[in-house]
């Protein structure tokens, strides 16, 4: 039961069929099925409730048994009051790790922040890293499947980056592995990952998405830029607490420290996201009229998410929430110039279309 990242006053669940996660069409006859259920005339009950209370330490042996730390770590971790406090300082301490864990105990009020790790939320964790010498952070979001990253120095790594470094290290393992990415991803992605000889594999923003992809192209990893992570170990599920445990497996391997490793990495200006409020009902329309205005200008466009304007130098992407009554924009592009060129344009022609214009 868990809305994600969203504030407290939100709640749902995630509903899987055989097939897999129920999204998109299905989820719409699902909520149609709901609307029309006479709460007053329901049937007999059917099924049965099963509790078992095994499964936290079978999924902590089942981790534990696919990471090798070579050299104690020093590791601090924002588990935002959320899940990932049950599990992952046990953990780390299994593997051999010294963790200081910030606000632990689960507590669905979110005390201390909202459980979306990001620069704005992760103040804490990254003075903590620091003041601890550690030799890196990480910060969980409230359902455990986002693990954004900070470095020895307490900078916030972008999941993009973080991204190429997980890549490396699978393709390191598996020559011409396929990593599936999803296309608000920085432009070195790709160049990176075919550098390592690895075969990308540009995917919709989504877990939903990403993990149906991953299974189809029996890919190897998976990720995305707000730091979903995806490993066909754990089954191509995006689980934070193993990503977390991968970073430190793979800096105990490595003499470089994890700015160093950062630094070395192919990086282009880019704005990561910005929000644009944009009502339910009105968003999905909203695109359909900006991809027929950048049609008509004869702009080259991808409209596999939204719609993607590409440019030789750069792109900029406008894209629905799937979760929230927003439209975010980012955009990338070689120069700083390009990108203030790209990301005006986009947001100019956004205005336009919220207005009526």
């Amino acid at each position: 039961i868990t809305a994600s990242h969203n504030p407290p006053e939100w709640n749902g669940f995630k509903a899987f069929s055989r097939k897999g996660c129920i999204y998109g069409k299905d989820m719409e006859k699902v909520k149609q099925i709901a609307k029309e259920v006479d709460s007053e005339r329901l049937g007999k009950k059917r099924g049965k409730l099963r509790s078992y209370k095994k499964i936290i330490q079978e999924y902590m042996d089942f981790v534990a048994n696919k990471i090798e730390i070579e050299r104690k770590l020093k590791v601090v971790a924002d588990t935002a009051n959320g899940t990932c406090g049950l599990v992952a300082p046990t953990l780390f301490t299994r593997l051999g790790c010294k963790i200081l864990t910030l606000n632990q105990n689960p507590d669905g009020t979110f005390p201390a922040h909202l459980p979306e790790p990001k620069e704005e939320t992760l103040g804490e964790l990254k003075r903590e890293v620091v003041k601890n010498k550690a030799d890196f952070g990480v910060g969980y979001d409230g359902d455990g499947d986002r693990a954004v990253f900070v470095d020895e120095k307490g900078n916030v790594i972008p999941g993009d980056l973080t991204l190429l470094i997980f890549a490396k290290d699978v393709l390191q393992k598996s020559e011409g592995a396929k990593i599936v990415y999803e296309l608000s991803c920085s432009m070195a992605v790709e160049e990176y990952v075919k550098e390592l000889g690895g075969i990308p594999i540009v995917e919709r923003v989504g877990h939903t998405f990403i993990m149906d992809r991953m299974i189809e192209e029996n890919a190897l990893f998976g990720g995305e830029k707000s730091s979903h992570f995806y490993f066909s170990e754990c089954y191509g599920v995006d689980d934070a607490i193993f990503a977390g445990l991968r970073m430190a497996e793979i800096l105990s391997k490595s003499s470089e420290k994890l700015s160093e490793i950062v630094d070395s990495l192919p990086k282009y200006p880019s704005i990561y996201e910005k929000n644009f409020e944009c009502p339910d009902n009105l968003k999905f329309a909203a695109i359909e009229k900006l991809r027929s205005r950048f049609k008509n200008y004869g702009l080259t466009i991808l409209d596999m998410d939204g719609v993607k304007l590409l440019d030789k130098d750069g792109w900029v992407l406008l894209r629905p929430s799937n979760t929230e009554p927003i439209i975010r924009v980012s955009a990338e592009a070689k120069t700083e110039e390009k990108l203030k060129e790209l990301y005006g344009f986009a947001k100019k022609e956004l205005n336009h279309v919220l207005k009526g214009d």
